[in-house]
């Protein structure tokens, strides 16, 4: 399926590298096997590697000559993917590599997210590096672990590792778009203690699911107004429960803490001469969710499976305090910016939701690229948790990276890319986390940096797909940006 996918395209070994590295299981902290690959394709190009504490790897590729007082160049991407898929598809992802097919110019993968984020760039990175013909300063081809669930490598990579004082980072999203600055972020996770009761008598168990979202980024699709398959599901259940005695044995939704959920359930109990009522609630849920997310979300879906035997149920006291809690914790755009146009400022994700021994555990992600306001943001999550009751607690977080308009490496770029392609690229701040302030921060500063890449769309969830000729236009520009800075 991926050799028919990429067999003529442009350019030829991007593709082989994308085809080769999507054959090996990469979820965030699971990039070991990746990370052997690029230290053994590096050997193969005749270039020396080292790899830190922490797993990150930096390859060198010495200066052509003539170019050896040039500027050292690092160019940066991460090895990790996330690890999403449709809930009938059948897939390991510590064991099974990604399969992809060819669907018009874009490539997608078979139910499960693609990995071009960042996979294309970790190609892009590994042809320019076995390129013999390229004219070039010292290259330092930075590859990073575990971005997607932590920025873990660009947190603990070693002050030295890297020398160079030019940076591109390779993952982003939007082709003829120069990224200078990116949202903070962290994580605040909730965990609401419940007390069960056994069920007696006849009753009926019901599986109620919400399907068929887009989800998408956290960050990047969160301005789109796509549905919360937690906030769908909470409320198809406060719909039941106000028509009859409904108990609640457990809630799951959501995967990770920078995808917008997709799909949730709850296992329930009602009595056997309820699920009538209850099948006619969750139509007309459904119809309501189609209504109001006919655009964004079409697809929505409310559907009913019989359960299996009844376990016991929260109590009353515990049922009412978690819905309540997933009714109120907001979700969605707080902010948009009121110096960049069209930019998300503030957000927070509702992204998941689990039963466990302990009671029913939430995280949510927030994001800000002011300071200030990403802590406001977390504190209004974290003060809804505990009015609930609940056990709050937030991770460390990570720093924004502040836009510097008077980059000199900005206006590069900015000169490369209209001489190359006849038209003046967009410059924009993006309202997702990159490592890119964070490794400045942990080499010293003094790091002038951009991002940009090729149009990947639907990031972190299976609908996530690459433009073909986006790829192209992405690395002849990163070829000729190198060339420049030498």
């Amino acid at each position: 399926m991926n050799e028919e996918a990429i067999q003529g395209l442009k350019p030829e070994r991007v593709w082989h590298y994308f085809k080769e590295i999507s054959a090996i299981p990469r979820g965030s902290k699971n990039e070991k096997a990746v990370l052997e690959y690029i230290k053994k394709a590096a050997a193969a190009m005749g270039l020396k590697s080292k790899q830190d504490k922490v797993g990150n790897v930096v390859v060198f590729k010495p200066a052509s000559p003539g170019k050896e007082n040039s500027a050292t160049v690092v160019l940066q991407v991460h090895t990790d993917m996330v690890c999403e898929k449709n809930r009938d598809v059948q897939h390991d992802f510590l064991k099974d590599g990604i399969k992809f097919n060819r669907e018009g110019n874009f490539i997608k993968a078979d139910g499960t997210t693609l990995g071009s984020d960042d996979g294309i760039g970790v190609a892009s990175l590994l042809s320019l590096l076995e390129d013999k013909s390229l004219v070039h300063g010292p290259i330092e081809g930075l590859f990073t672990i575990d971005e997607e669930t932590g920025l873990t490598g660009a947190n603990h990579i070693e002050p030295g590792f890297i020398t160079g004082k030019i940076m591109m980072n390779l993952d982003s999203e939007d082709e003829g778009v120069l990224y200078i600055g990116c949202a903070g972020g962290l994580d605040t996770t909730i965990t609401v203690p419940v007390k069960r009761k056994p069920v007696t008598g006849k009753v009926a168990v019901l599986n109620v699911m919400v399907r068929g979202l887009k989800g998408g980024h956290s960050g990047v699709d969160i301005n789109l107004g796509r549905a919360n398959a937690l906030k769908l599901l909470t409320r198809t259940l406060m719909a039941i429960d106000e028509k009859v005695k409904m108990r609640l044995v457990s809630l799951e939704g959501g995967s990770k803490h920078n995808a917008i959920p997709r799909e949730a359930e709850a296992t329930i109990v009602v009595a056997g001469t309820d699920v009538s009522t209850v099948n006619s609630i969750l139509i007309d849920s459904e119809k309501m969710f189609k209504n109001a997310f006919a655009t964004v979300d079409p697809d929505v879906k409310v559907v009913v499976e019989k359960g299996k035997k009844a376990k016991p149920a929260f109590d009353d006291k515990s049922k009412t305090a978690v819905l309540n809690l997933l009714n109120s914790l907001p979700h969605g755009v707080i902010r948009m910016s009121s110096d960049i146009r069209d930019l998300v400022e503030t957000s927070t994700n509702l992204a998941v939701m689990k039963t466990t021994a302990a009671g029913v555990t939430i995280v949510t992600s927030q994001r800000s690229s002011i300071e200030s306001e990403k802590d406001m943001i977390a504190s209004h999550v974290a003060s809804v948790g505990k009015l609930a009751g609940a056990k709050v607690r937030p991770s460390d977080g990570y720093p924004g990276w502040q836009p510097n308009v008077n980059s000199s490496v900005l206006a590069k770029a900015q000169n490369v890319y209209t001489n190359l392609f006849g038209k003046e690229p967009a410059v924009k701040a993006i309202h997702a986390g990159l490592e890119c302030g964070i490794i400045n921060d942990r080499v010293g500063g003094g790091v002038d940096t951009i991002s940009f890449g090729p149009t990947i769309i639907g990031p972190h969830s299976p609908d996530e797909r690459v433009a073909i000729d986006s790829v192209e236009k992405f690395y002849s520009y990163l070829v000729e940006m190198v060339k420049s800075v030498s």
